[in-house]
């Protein structure tokens, strides 16, 4: 906690390391002091959480996150009105060489732990990649549309292969690797 003389009546709150920092005018009492802490702290909290959602994210989590990306970006484009769903999406330890896997056979999608800390959209690209898998097994052309229809899809796949790239790992198929395929 940092007390300035010149601050009148603003309160901010940043990240020094591991340390959170919050900032409040020195004319200010214990009493608002120890509100406006817990408030930064609140808030701080929250940005975190819309900015990194896997970070506390559950498998239930990324259920109700799969269906609504589903529901938002894949059924309006589904032949049949509706996109096949998973019955089963998971966190698993970190993959070597792909960041998910899908097995269509039994529905299910693996996210490696290593996307616990990207933002939200990152995240959400890799489950809408999984997602196409349940009816487009192969990286084909109508993979390739389906999976256009999450809008941010070539950025994500940027950052990932960014992210791959400076951490050194020796993950290649930044687009989620392939269906059927499981690298645990």
């Amino acid at each position: 906690m940092r007390r300035s003389r010149r601050r009148k009546r603003t309160v901010d709150a940043h990240r020094e390391g591991s340390t959170v920092v919050v900032n409040i005018p020195a004319s200010m009492s214990r009493a608002q002091e120890q509100h406006w802490v817990e408030e930064m702290l609140r808030r701080l909290e929250r940005a975190d959480a819309r900015r990194r959602p896997g970070r506390r994210a559950g498998d239930a989590d990324l259920a109700a996150r799969a269906d609504a990306l589903a529901a938002a970006h894949l059924d309006p484009i589904a032949p049949d009105g509706a996109w096949p769903r998973p019955a089963l999406v998971r966190w698993t330890k970190p993959m070597r060489t792909r960041w998910a896997s899908c097995t269509p056979a039994d529905a299910t999608i693996r996210l490696s732990e290593r996307l616990r800390d990207v933002p939200g959209w990152v995240l959400d690209h890799v489950l809408v990649h999984e997602l196409v898998h349940l009816r487009e097994p192969h990286h084909g052309p109508a993979f390739r549309a389906a999976e256009a229809a999450y809008p941010r899809s070539e950025r994500a796949i940027g950052y990932l292969e960014g992210l791959a790239a400076g951490a050194g790992l020796p993950i290649t198929d930044t687009d989620g690797g392939d269906a059927d395929e499981d690298d645990d």
